[in-house]
């Protein structure tokens, strides 16, 4: 699947960054319930999108195609389907971004499943392709703690914290050719702080979904933490279980 292209450099070479036309894509709450929906980081059909804003399917369609053009969202086709995802963990991490600076608007409490599902949806989700919520907050702050990370120039590795990963089974060293950033962190909207993202991010949320550490919550971006993945991060981070048990209504 490609990225958008960048639009051509107009004559004369000299360009400035178009912000009002960006920030024209989220300024319609259909098109941000969209992008938000797609942090989950799985690919959606338009009838799916048009489901979740609760708009007409042409409605939907309409506001799609804006986002592919603006080259927030990347579709692809299989067959006569059409899925839309994404265009990519750089435009995840934006939104995630833009919504942590976002006032919260309040929003009606439905019924008890209605509330249960946002706890949880607070205590830990996915943020396209890394663990975002309270629980990766608090990876990231024991990370820290325990010298894993450095924070001198940004986040970086230091060398306990590359040999903690390989001892975990995962692959510290940056892909050869990869453009993304090794490791950097997304300021999680919940929270209000930040959460261990880029590639380590992706490559440690990976890692505890095959080691069933965690698990997903049917269709939604909601991440459950198993009997196994609360021992490990008590052993491995010693994370307590204030921090580990979904907070109770």
């Amino acid at each position: 699947m490609s990225r958008p292209l960048s639009p051509p450099m107009p004559a004369g070479g000299v360009t400035s960054p178009d912000l009002a036309s960006l920030a024209g894509l989220f300024a319609d709450r259909t098109r941000a319930a969209m992008c938000l929906a797609m942090l989950d980081g799985r690919a959606w059909t338009a009838t799916e999108l048009a489901r979740h804003a609760a708009v007409a399917p042409s409605t939907a369609t309409g506001h799609l195609h804006l986002l592919v053009a603006g080259g927030l969202l990347a579709e692809e086709r299989q067959g006569r389907h059409r899925y839309l995802r994404l265009a990519g963990s750089d435009i995840a991490e934006m939104i995630e971004s833009l919504a942590s600076h976002a006032p919260l608007r309040p929003a009606p409490v439905r019924s008890l499943s209605d509330a249960h599902r946002r706890r949880a949806l607070a205590h830990a989700r996915t943020c396209y392709d890394h663990l975002a919520g309270a629980v990766a907050v608090a990876i990231t702050d024991a990370m820290t703690e325990r010298a894993l990370l450095a924070w001198d120039y940004g986040p970086s590795l230091t060398e306990a914290g590359k040999a903690w990963l390989r001892d975990l089974g995962i692959d510290d060293r940056r892909p050869l050719g990869s453009h993304r950033a090794h490791i950097r962190t997304c300021l999680d909207w919940t929270e209000r702080r930040q959460h261990l993202a880029g590639a380590v991010g992706a490559a440690l949320f990976q890692h505890a979904l095959d080691r069933d550490w965690v698990e997903r919550k049917g269709t939604t971006r909601v991440i459950a933490l198993t009997g196994t993945g609360r021992t490990v991060l008590r052993e491995q981070l010693g994370l307590t279980d204030i921090v580990l048990e979904l907070p109770a209504g």
